[in-house]
């Protein structure tokens, strides 16, 4: 069993070595088992890259990201700059091509808006925009637009986790509300988090994943 001291030795070190985050100004605060990630970095995508390098830690039970947001001058874009690559990047993805997808940019915070008709392309409409240069955080607003039934989508979920021999479907509960699937009960590994709402992100329908699974280290 980790203590808080070696987990947090391990996400700075981990930082450090990952080539895709300035480990030097991230903090680390570890407290049981969670890991609250403070600090400074450059771009957006960065914050995120922060936390899925904490994921890979063993036992992390769950991760609280504080970091801030701070582009230099060289990577300050206008909002009218920022809108049009959004606009760009969202008409190119094969994901949300073709669907009317607008992004408003204020201050450099994107708000998306628009329908898609699945829950992996609203996910998908985040990240394309989420990467680009100027962006300091996105509000994704965007809609599912479906009318597949409830009890449906629960047992094509259920059905995906059967499949998925890393899950173990007797150990999570699957709650639907009309286009919101909440995830109940435990995995043993951020992987298996991640995989959980992966599938249920992939039934048709889904506008809202909750991922309440907690993490229980075997």
């Amino acid at each position: 069993m980790k203590t808080d001291t070696e987990i947090r030795r391990d996400v700075e070190t981990e930082l450090q070595w990952d080539p895709s985050v300035d480990g030097k100004k991230i903090g680390v605060i570890v407290s049981d088992g969670v890991v609250t990630l403070t600090g400074e970095v450059s771009h957006f995508a960065e914050k995120w890259a922060a936390k899925d390098v904490a994921k890979r830690i063993g036992r992390v039970r769950a991760i609280a990201n504080e970091i801030q947001v701070r582009i230099p001058l060289a990577g300050v874009r206008s909002d009218t700059d920022i809108a049009e690559a959004a606009a760009n990047a969202l008409s190119w993805h094969v994901a949300t091509a073709g669907y009317e997808i607008k992004p408003v940019v204020t201050n450099g915070w994107v708000a998306l808006t628009g329908k898609v008709q699945w829950g992996f392309q609203k996910n998908a409409a985040e990240l394309a925009v989420g990467h680009l240069l100027g962006v300091k955080g996105i509000t994704n607003d965007i809609m599912v637009n479906s009318a597949v039934k409830a009890a449906d989508v629960k047992q094509k979920i259920e059905n995906a986790f059967k499949r998925h021999a890393i899950l173990d479907s007797n150990d999570i509960q699957v709650k639907v509300d009309r286009a919101t699937v909440t995830l109940e009960g435990h995995v043993h590994t951020w992987q298996e988090h991640e995989d959980a709402a992966r599938a249920a992100w992939a039934a048709p329908g889904v506008a809202n994943v909750e991922n309440r699974l907690s993490i229980q280290y075997q």
